[in-house]
């Protein structure tokens, strides 16, 4: 598809609230700046004592005072603390139609605001506090400094936790509260989606599950239909409970992972701790996950939610797999054919519809049995209209991608082409994407090398935001953000190597002012990968280092001082090692080991 402005700009995560300032230069724009400070909450209350104290708080009505007492009838039928979400959702009805109306307030607004009074709903909903350690991409042998967050998240089936992604990155402790409780329960994560921004957690003691309902999940909602919004917001510690409508249902650009999924756009405000928290319909069900917003002078009230569909994928995936392998994509980038004179030369009949390839990428299956120019006429047997949209639900259409999205990694699609004027129906398996400077590094802490004090690591989007800040798509060098946007991975291990920096040192002198400028190849042979450039230095056999770098610059060193001077520069910089873990040798390392211990023995 044709470029298009960065979602980064446009929306904003609705954001894990901080309890403590981050350092300076610690946040990347994953965590508001807002301070959050922690409040005392009542100690020892039980699910039974926190529902009696719900309604003690609350001036009953007549009718609330007899749905009180049909709710505890319903408790002492269960023997537990809270209802269950059948007997809430029957409640549910009957307490809006006995209700007076209220002025400015439609029916449907009436019904989400009845999901307040279930127990079981919010006792699901939990309180998700997170303790982050940011690697430091621009010196990518050490973290920043710890910093915390709050955020919210809910109880599913099979004793998990759902919340954000984003709110439990780079984490190195994650505990979880639940509502009207003084105690906190450290928090496992099972799994991370980064694209869909969602997580799994579980807490292993079993004092924390006592009493909990998981929550439900809805179908996909109407436009206009009502949702009610629970979670831990900015501006107090307890429970907040924001209405709105659905206003609008498309594929939408998830920000924390750079991918376009299904969302939904609602009018409810979602402020900074929201993140992670259900949205409910009027009976009760949850129908998605509030997780960015719209920041922009001329909107007001925009957030989004992850639909169920997004959210059952993330689910049903890890179930079936034991871990999460990402959503698939077709790997090919496409060309509208709303010209009739463009459709008239790809030989298309009148009757036809679809849209053009127009590049592929050469990592992906679609390379074997597609080619530039050929027509997408259907995906999976639905037909692909001169837009690139597809119908969706009654009277709506939506963008095809929204198709590819609902497939699992290593699954195959039908396709049907026009190729060379000739109808072909193929079976193509779709998987996970790859990108030659991905967006995330999935936790795993960035890769560096260093010798005679040059240090050399791999272009991600991290790397780039540690470098240039939020605006690195405008203060970056262009070259590299070509190839961020435009530049697609020949292979599945290809990296973009730059020189990101020089420790100085008499070695290296006058090569000081080199930074993030790439390496195109060392001694005539081309650098693929990081990897790749280690294995070069490493046995090289040829007196001098030469460094080919883009911009037509030459770094030149001599190999045998090169690597004698780098110790002295490691130890200067107190860095512990001249690479990061993922490019030690095991073998090498063995082999290290066995001498370390066979010379005391000679000695």
């Amino acid at each position: 598809m044709p470029p298009r402005e960065s979602g980064r700009r446009k929306r904003e995560r609705g954001g894990d609230l901080p309890a403590e300032q981050p350092p300076p230069g610690a946040t990347d724009g994953s965590v508001d700046d807002a301070a959050h400070s922690e409040g005392l909450e009542s100690p020892g209350k039980g699910p039974k004592r926190r529902a009696q104290d719900l309604a003690d708080a609350a001036q009953p009505t007549p009718v609330d005072l007899q749905q009180s007492r049909q709710r505890r009838n319903v408790r002492r039928k269960a023997g537990g603390g809270t209802t269950s979400a059948q007997a809430d959702a029957a409640l549910f009805d009957a307490d809006v139609q006995e209700r007076p109306a209220k002025t400015g307030k439609s029916d449907k607004g009436q019904k989400a605001a009845a999901v307040a009074d279930s127990d079981s709903v919010y006792e699901a909903v939990v309180k998700v506090f997170t303790v982050h350690c940011e690697p430091n991409f621009s010196l990518p042998w050490q973290r920043k400094r710890q910093y915390s967050s709050s955020s919210t998240g809910f109880i599913i089936q099979g004793r998990r936790i759902l919340t954000n992604a984003h709110c439990v990155s780079d984490h190195t402790q994650v505990k979880v509260k639940r509502r009207g409780s003084d105690m906190k329960y450290v928090a496992a994560v099972l799994a991370v989606a980064t694209e869909g921004d969602m997580a799994l957690l579980t807490v292993e003691d079993p004092a924390f599950w006592e009493g909990a309902e998981p929550v439900t999940f809805g179908q996909l909602p109407q436009l206009q239909d009502a949702v009610t919004v629970v979670g831990y917001p900015i501006g107090g510690d307890t429970m907040s409970v924001t209405s709105g409508v659905v206003s609008r249902i498309e594929v939408t650009s998830y920000v924390h992972g750079a991918a376009e999924l299904l969302g939904i756009q609602i009018d409810a405000a979602i402020n900074s701790g929201n993140s992670g928290g259900p949205a409910f319909n009027e009976k009760g069900q949850c129908v998605g996950i509030a997780f960015q917003s719209l920041k922009h002078e001329d909107a007001e009230n925009i957030g989004y939610i992850i639909p169920t569909p997004v959210v059952l994928h993330f689910i049903t995936d890890y179930d079936k797999n034991g871990q999460y392998t990402g959503f698939p994509c077709l790997g090919i980038e496409w060309q509208k054919l709303e010209n009739p004179d463009l459709r008239q030369a790809l030989s298309m009949k009148a009757e036809q519809k679809g849209v053009m390839i127009r590049r592929i990428e050469p990592t992906s299956e679609a390379s074997k049995v597609l080619k530039q120019n050929d027509v997408l006429l259907s995906f999976d047997g639905v037909p692909i209209a001169n837009d690139g949209t597809v119908p969706f639900r009654s009277g709506e259409r939506i963008s095809f991608s929204y198709l590819v999205s609902q497939k699992y990694a290593n699954e195959e699609a039908t396709l049907v082409v026009l190729q060379g004027g000739a109808t072909r129906t193929l079976q193509l398996k779709l998987k996970a994407p790859v990108k030659l400077i991905p967006y995330h590094i999935k936790g795993a802490p960035p890769s560096y090398f260093i010798v005679a004090g040059l240090v050399f690591t791999a272009v991600t989007v991290p790397y780039l935001r540690s470098e240039y800040g939020k605006e690195y798509d405008f203060d970056a060098p262009v070259r590299l953000l070509d190839k961020m946007v435009h530049v697609m991975a020949d292979s599945v291990d290809q990296q973009v190597v730059v020189l990101s920096q020089v420790l100085a040192s008499e070695v290296n002198i006058g090569y000081e002012d080199i930074i993030n400028t790439q390496v195109i190849s060392l001694n005539g042979r081309k650098v693929n990968n990081l990897k790749d450039l280690v294995v070069m230095v490493e046995h090289c056999g040829d007196e001098y280092l030469n460094f080919d770098l883009d911009y037509n610059q030459k770094v030149v060193l001599h190999a045998a001082r090169s690597k004698q001077a780098t110790r002295d520069i490691l130890a200067t910089h107190c860095i512990a090692q001249d690479r990061s873990v993922d490019l030690i040798d095991p073998s090498a390392g063995q082999q290290q080991q066995q001498q370390q211990e066979a010379a005391p023995a000679a000695a």
